[in-house]
């Protein structure tokens, strides 16, 4: 049996009200509560290897299955590091269709607004979102030069994935690792999954993102992609690595 997953509801009549008022809320507050209900208890491993401060990037898989919300994801990581996160979103649901992929659009950036997040378009990549891809990653690296103390979030694979095994993220992913890791970030891996009906999160030790030199842009790109995956595959059970098992 999984665990229970449920939103508070006053969370989710408050976090309405101040999506459409345009007011800040704290991501970790409202992780906390919403992790605080979960039965049975969230479990995490490897504490020690959680991350006190920033800057550094906390990369995750994307975990999936029928009639889990991939926002308990966040949730989770949120609600154990000691610090508010900044999280790097989907700005779209595709699965949604032609009438609510739009208005997912619209949801979703309300939401992003009121936490501070950054949204970036959906994956896999289209040619229209180019231009929009390319303004959140130049948002992003702003926030880290500005700050030098941030702890984000990002999940690679950046969408769900059949059987929630782990997948190789699709192009640019890499190369966006790489711009997170010249700024003097250090990367934290983070295995998401359900275990003995409660949901579990394995943090590893942290690690320096590169690459061989020598490579091309492609290939940097690729190469750290798979730096990146191989780390949190480590972290998770084994029928959940895929490709990386």
């Amino acid at each position: 049996m999984n665990a229970q997953y449920k939103l508070p509801f006053s969370i989710v009549i408050s976090l309405a009200v101040d999506a459409l008022t345009s007011r800040k809320r704290s991501f970790r507050e409202d992780a906390l509560a919403c992790v605080g209900g979960l039965k049975p208890p969230l479990r995490i491993i490897e504490k020690e290897n959680v991350p006190a401060g920033g800057p550094c990037v906390v990369t995750v898989n994307h975990y999936y299955r029928p009639g889990f919300f991939a926002g308990w994801i966040a949730l989770a990581i949120a609600a154990t590091v000691p610090v508010e996160m900044h999280w790097v979103v989907t700005g779209e649901l595709l699965y949604l269709g032609k009438l609510g992929s739009p208005i997912s659009r619209w949801a979703l950036k309300r939401i992003g607004n009121t936490y501070g997040f950054t949204t970036m378009p959906p994956m896999p990549p289209r040619l229209q979102d180019i231009e929009a891809r390319a303004k959140s990653v130049k948002k992003v690296l702003k926030l880290m030069k500005q700050t030098g103390n941030t702890v984000l979030g990002l999940a690679p694979e950046g969408a769900d994935q059949r059987g929630g095994k782990l997948s190789m993220p699709p192009s640019g992913a890499g190369r966006f690792g790489l711009l997170l890791a010249g700024l003097g970030s250090m990367f934290v891996p983070v295995g998401v999954y359900e275990a003995g009906g409660a949901l579990c999160v394995h943090f590893g030790p942290a690690y320096r993102l590169s690459v061989p030199s020598g490579l091309s842009a492609d290939e940097k790109d690729r190469a750290a992609a798979e730096v990146m995956i191989k780390h949190i595959a480590f972290l998770l059970p084994e029928e959940l690595r895929g490709d990386f098992a």
